[in-house]
C-alpha cells in the first residue's frame, strides 16, 4: 500500500458511509438533473443544517461554486475584495475574472484574514465611475493558511459589508474544519453571523465530488439555475452527487471527519516541534501546518512524500492532514524527516 500523502486533503480517499451512499443511489432508475429522491433528501439535510430559508444548488467542485456563486450577485462593472492568498486570487486561473467579468480587489492577508481597515479603503470607490464597484467582500474558512475566523469576526465584517451597501461570500471548502476548531454549529459561523452565500465543500473532507452553492437569501439565487446550467456544472446523474450528503449532514460524518483531521494536524505540529529545524510559521486551528525547512532537507523531504512550496525561497510548505491520517501515518512521516535531516 502506498504511504499517506501530506500534500493536499484532496488526496485522500473517501470516507465508506459516503461510497455506501453511492452504493445505494445506484438502484433503479431515477430522473435526471436533481428532481429525485436522493436529491431531496439531501436537500432538506441541508435546510436542517442551515435553515428553512435557505437555497441550495449541488455543483463539482469548489472553483465552480465560488464562481457560479459569485456570478449570481456580480456584474462585470463591480468588484470583489479578497485576500492575496485566497483561493479566488492565487488557485482558480483567472476563472472570477473570466467567467464574471468583476475585477479582484486584493488586500495583504494577516495569518490569512483580512480585516475592516482594509475594506474601508475602497469605500471611496462606490460611486465613482471610474472605479469598479465593490460588490462582494469574500473570506475563506478556514483560511488558505489554515487559521480559522472566529464568529464575533465574521459577525463584525458581515455587518461593515451589509452597512456598505455589499454581500459577504464564504469559500467554505474547509468550513467544517473551521467549525470543528471553534466547536460550533456550521450555523452559527455562517448564515447566523451574515455570510450570504457560501461555498459548502465535501470533497476535501471525504466526499468523492461533491460541493454546495448555499444562498441564505433566496432572492439572491432566483436566476441561479440557469447560471449553473450555463455555468457546466448542472450534473445529468445529479443523484451521485446528492446522495453523498445525507450521511455527511444527518450522521455528523463533516464533523467526525473534520474533528479527526483537525486532531492528526495538531499532532503533527506537536512531533515536528521537537525537531530543532523545523520551524512552526503558522497557528494551527484547522488540518493544515506551515512549517520551514532547510533546503536540502526539504528536496531530500519531497523524494520520499510529496508536497507543495508555499515559498520557495524561505522555503516554507504546506502539510495537510485528513480525515483518513492516522497516528502511525505521522510517526513515519516525522521519522523520515528526522533520518534525512541527519544523513
Amino acid at each position: 500500500m502506498r504511504k499517506k500523502s501530506f500534500a493536499s486533503d484532496n488526496n485522500s480517499g473517501i470516507h465508506p458511509s459516503v461510497l455506501d451512499a453511492i452504493i445505494r443511489a445506484n438502484e433503479g432508475h431515477c430522473i435526471g438533473y436533481g428532481d429525485d429522491p436522493y436529491t431531496n433528501k439531501a436537500i432538506k439535510a441541508f435546510k436542517k443544517t442551515f435553515g428553512e430559508n435557505c437555497d441550495i444548488y449541488f455543483v463539482l467542485n469548489g472553483t465552480g461554486a465560488n464562481v457560479l456563486g459569485l456570478k449570481a450577485v456580480t456584474k462585470p462593472f463591480q468588484a470583489i475584495i479578497c485576500t492575496d492568498v485566497s483561493h479566488l486570487n492565487m488557485d482558480e486561473c483567472g476563472a472570477p475574472e473570466s467567467l464574471i467579468g468583476a475585477k479582484l480587489l486584493q488586500v495583504k492577508n494577516t495569518n490569512g484574514k483580512l480585516s475592516i481597515e482594509q475594506l474601508e479603503d475602497f469605500l471611496s470607490f462606490k460611486g465613482n465611475e471610474h472605479h469598479a464597484q465593490p460588490r462582494i467582500v469574500s473570506i475563506t474558512q478556514a483560511t488558505e493558511l489554515g487559521t480559522v475566523y472566529t464568529p464575533d469576526e465574521i459577525l463584525k465584517i458581515s455587518e461593515f459589508v451589509h452597512k456598505n451597501n455589499m454581500l459577504l461570500h464564504m469559500d467554505g471548502a474547509r468550513v467544517s474544519n473551521a467549525a470543528a476548531y471553534l466547536g460550533t454549529t456550521l450555523k452559527e459561523i455562517t448564515g447566523d453571523v451574515g455570510v450570504d452565500i457560501l461555498s459548502f465543500g465535501g470533497t476535501k473532507n471525504g466526499l468523492m465530488m461533491a460541493e454546495a452553492v448555499v444562498f441564505f437569501d433566496r432572492l439572491l439565487s432566483k436566476e441561479f439555475k440557469y447560471i449553473r446550467k450555463q455555468g457546466l456544472h448542472l450534473v445529468s446523474k445529479m443523484r451521485y452527487v446528492s446522495a453523498q450528503f445525507e450521511p455527511y449532514l444527518n450522521e455528523n460524518l463533516w464533523l467526525m471527519n473534520a474533528q479527526k483531521a483537525n486532531k492528526m494536524a495538531t499532532m503533527l505540529k506537536e512531533k515536528l516541534s521537537t525537531l530543532s529545524f523545523c520551524k512552526i510559521v503558522y497557528p494551527v486551528q484547522s488540518n493544515a501546518v506551515f512549517l520551514t525547512l532547510p533546503h536540502s532537507v526539504a528536496e531530500k523531504l519531497r523524494k520520499e512524500y510529496f508536497f507543495y512550496y508555499w515559498d520557495e525561497k524561505k522555503p516554507i510548505i504546506r502539510l495537510m492532514t485528513s480525515f483518513d491520517t492516522e497516528e502511525k501515518d505521522i510517526e513515519e512521516f516525522v521519522q523520515t524527516l528526522k533520518n534525512l535531516s541527519e544523513s
